[in-house]
C-alpha cells in the first residue's frame, strides 16, 4: 500500500511528504495497517500528560494539562471511567495549551443513573466504540448529558446485553475479552498511526504527532473504538493450512506471498474508500488548527500546522 491511501482519507490539500504505510496485521476480524511519518515532537501524551481533573455535573468535566510545556491535543472521542462515579465522553477533541484547565460542557454521559463526581482519580480512559462515534461528533455543542443513552442502549441490545444506557457493561466488564486485541496486533516501532478495517471494511485511520502519543492511545484504540466491533464480528477460529515448504529458502517464500497477498487485499478493500470532504474550522492554537471533516460515508476531525497533520482521527460514518 502506498500513502495514496492516507490521501484518500484525509482532507485536500495536506502535505502528506515522508509518511508511509507498514505490512498488514490481522486479529481475527480487526485489520491493522501500521504508519510511519514525520515525528512533530513538543506535543504533551494523552494518559502521563493530560488528565481529568474532575467532573463537574452531569455532561460537565474538567480536563487537565499538567505538563509544563507543550500543547495537549486531546484525543476525538476520549472517555474516563472512574470507580464510585458518573463516567463520561467528550464529543470533539480539543486544544490546551501548557497548565491550562479547560472546562467541557457538552460530553456526554455514558453511565445511565450512577451518581457521584470524583476528582481526577482512580480513572483510566478509552475511546468510544466505532458504533458510536459519528452519532457523538454530530452532538458536539449539545448540552444534554444524556444525549447518547440511547445508542447506547441500542449497542447493548445488538451485543445481547440489557438495553441500559451503560457503556460499562461493554468497556469495563468486557475488558479482558477486548484487551486480547492489544495482545493480538503489534505496535510497532517508531509508529505514529494506524488504519483500522473490520472484516475487510475501512473502519478508521488514526494518526498521531509522535510514537509517543500514539502509543498512550493504542490501548484506548485498539481495544475499545475498534476492538468491541471486531469482538462481535470475531469469525469462528479456523485451523491454519500448515505451509509445504521443505526448507527454510522455501519457508521464507511462503511468508513473502502471504504479506504480498494480503498486502493487495488490504489495498483493494481502500478502492472505495473516500472522496469529496467537507472542512469545518473548530477552534485554533498558535499554527494549530483543529477542524471536522464529513463527507462520504467518513467523519472525524484533524489537526493541522502550516498545512501538515498532527493529529487525525477519521472512522467510517454508520
Amino acid at each position: 500500500m502506498t500513502t495514496t491511501a492516507l490521501d484518500r482519507l484525509l482532507p485536500t490539500p495536506l502535505d502528506l511528504d515522508g509518511y508511509r504505510l507498514g505490512t498488514p496485521q490481522r486479529a481475527g476480524a480487526l485489520t491493522m495497517v501500521p504508519v510511519w511519518g514525520p515525528h512533530r515532537p513538543g506535543f504533551v501524551p494523552p494518559r502521563s500528560g493530560l488528565k481529568l481533573k474532575r467532573v463537574v455535573g452531569y455532561g460537565q468535566v474538567e480536563l487537565h494539562n499538567g505538563a509544563r510545556a507543550g500543547v495537549a491535543i486531546v484525543p476525538l472521542h476520549i472517555g474516563y471511567i472512574q470507580d464510585g462515579a458518573q463516567n463520561h465522553a467528550l464529543c470533539s477533541s480539543a486544544l490546551l495549551g501548557a497548565g491550562q484547565t479547560r472546562r467541557f460542557d457538552d460530553a456526554c454521559c455514558v453511565q445511565a443513573a450512577q451518581g457521584g463526581y470524583l476528582e481526577g482519580r482512580d480513572q483510566w480512559f478509552f475511546v468510544l466504540p466505532a458504533e458510536l462515534r459519528a452519532k457523538a461528533l454530530e452532538l458536539r455543542g449539545r448540552k444534554d448529558y444524556a444525549k447518547l443513552w440511547p445508542d447506547i442502549s441500542e449497542l447493548n441490545r445488538a451485543y445481547g446485553l440489557p438495553s441500559r444506557g451503560h457503556l460499562e457493561q461493554i468497556i469495563s466488564r468486557k475488558r479482558a475479552m477486548l484487551t486480547q486485541f492489544q495482545n493480538r496486533l503489534e505496535l510497532v516501532p517508531g509508529q505514529l498511526g494506524a488504519i483500522f478495517f473490520l472484516r475487510g471494511r475501512f473502519a478508521g485511520l488514526e494518526l498521531a504527532p509522535d510514537p509517543a502519543y500514539f502509543a498512550e492511545l493504542w490501548t484506548a484504540l485498539v481495544c475499545f473504538a475498534y476492538g468491541v466491533a471486531a469482538w462481535q464480528a470475531e469469525p469462528e477460529r479456523a485451523v491454519a493450512e500448515p505451509y509445504e515448504a521443505t526448507g527454510l529458502a522455501e519457508l521464507r517464500a511462503e511468508l513473502t506471498r502471504d504479506r504480498d497477498r494480503r498486502t493487495a487485499e488490504v489495498a483493494s478493500w481502500m478502492a472505495g474508500v473516500g472522496g469529496d470532504m467537507r472542512t469545518v474550522e473548530e477552534e485554533r492554537y498558535l499554527d494549530l488548527r483543529l477542524s471536522t471533516v464529513t463527507g462520504d460515508g467518513l467523519a472525524g476531525q484533524v489537526v493541522t500546522e502550516r498545512g501538515r497533520p498532527v493529529y487525525a482521527s477519521v472512522f467510517a460514518a454508520r
